[in-house]
């Protein structure tokens, strides 16, 4: 069985700011965590980081994607707001749209491939 070829939608915006699976990805575990930095450690990033990628999602569009509130004896957190829920859920769908509208090609791609030595893909095969 092989493994199949990875489609990763990202739209760039005048200024070169991207909406990508990246961000996408950072807007579920929010969704899912209710915390930036729960959101962060889940995908191995900084903090800093993430809360750079939320600011920027909050600055790309005419309203904010992701809420926030301050930490204190019950600690901060983070929501999707309605419209970030909109943006999540149309982005996901371009994504699919996108994977079925290419799914003929894609196939034709994996039947083109060489063949794939396993041991070639352990660290330091090559």
């Amino acid at each position: 069985m092989t493994a199949a070829i990875k489609l990763n939608l990202r739209l760039t915006f005048p200024g070169g700011v991207p909406l990508s699976h990246g961000k996408a990805e950072l807007m579920e575990l929010i969704r899912e965590t209710g915390s930036i930095r729960q959101a962060a450690a889940k995908m191995e990033m900084s903090y800093r980081r993430a809360w750079l990628l939320v600011d920027e999602l909050n600055h790309l569009f005419r309203e904010p994607a992701i809420g926030t509130k301050q930490g204190g004896r019950r600690g901060g957190g983070a929501v999707l707001t309605p419209f970030g829920a909109a943006l999540l859920e149309r982005f996901r769908a371009m994504e699919a749209r996108t994977m079925a509208s290419l799914a003929g090609d894609l196939a034709w791609l994996s039947e083109q491939r060489a063949p794939q030595d396993p041991a070639a893909s352990e660290p330091g095969a090559r």
